[in-house]
């Protein structure tokens, strides 16, 4: 069928390609923008409903924000992982 070799994930051209370091700069610009797209949709939109629902739309708001925060950390965090493991990582 096929030898060991066939198994082990290579890039074509056989060189192993080490994962780059995290990109601080552009992840927070990345969670600056989500941000404000789901405050400013929110906002509008639980300001434009008002009332009981306007505040549950506030409330999903928010925790979607802090969901927004966590997501970007938590791939901040394996980025860096990455890098460590690999020998690159920045001090």
């Amino acid at each position: 069928m096929g030898s060991d070799d066939d198994r082990v994930d290579r890039p074509p051209n056989g060189s192993w390609i080490e994962p780059s370091p995290p990109r601080l700069g552009s992840r927070i610009l990345m969670t600056w923008l989500e941000l404000t797209i789901v405050g400013i949709t929110g906002g509008l939109l639980g300001a434009t409903v008002g009332g009981p629902p306007g505040f549950v739309i506030y409330l999903a708001t928010t925790l979607l924000t802090v969901g927004i925060v966590f997501h970007n950390v938590n791939e901040l965090v394996k980025a860096w992982l990455r890098a460590s493991q690999s020998g690159s990582a920045i001090e």
